[in-house]
């Protein structure tokens, strides 16, 4: 179940006023942990963004759609000056960059899988993004890698991520 975990990015935004956001990381298809590491080299890359944290990767069964590969999961924690949407601009773009194609088949095999799950304790809730992520509170193979983050992490209505781990498991 454990594996390793990812390098880490020093590089601190320059401008602003920085915010830590929640990254997931999922793949299931091709070399999943190379794809991963990448992904987070690419959002090191990324303007005004740091990557300061990543957890251990994990393998994990697939939800919704079952018969595809096993998922390689994890998380990052980033410091940036990004507004929540151009995090998101970032991450889709990442995505692309890195094989991905959008299907008709909702949560079928994908190359790389980059959700934004957290954005400091902002709640937002527009077209495309919905932060915290819609489905986080019920999917461990996301809410253990925050864990490896961060073990007193909240989510912005108060509740412990300890806390809804324990209340899925």
């Amino acid at each position: 179940m454990t594996t390793d975990r990812s390098s880490e990015s020093t590089r601190v935004p320059s401008t602003g006023s920085a915010r830590r956001a929640y990254v997931g990381l999922g793949a299931n298809l091709g070399e999943r942990r190379d794809t991963i590491r990448r992904a987070v080299e690419l959002l090191g890359q990324a303007p005004e963004t740091a990557v300061i944290a990543v957890s251990t990767l994990r393998e994990t069964a697939p939800v919704g759609l079952e018969d595809q590969p096993a998922f390689m999961n994890g998380a990052c924690a980033v410091e940036t000056t990004l507004s929540p949407r151009t995090l998101l601009d970032e991450l889709l773009s990442i995505e692309v960059r890195l094989g991905r194609t959008r299907s008709e088949v909702r949560w079928g095999p994908r190359i790389i899988d980059l959700d934004l799950l957290l954005y400091d304790q902002f709640v937002v809730d527009e077209p495309g993004l919905v932060i915290p992520h819609p489905r986080l509170h019920e999917r461990v193979f996301a809410l253990e890698p925050l864990l490896d983050i961060d073990p007193s992490l909240s989510i912005p209505d108060g509740r412990s991520v300890k806390n809804l781990l324990a209340a899925i498991k």
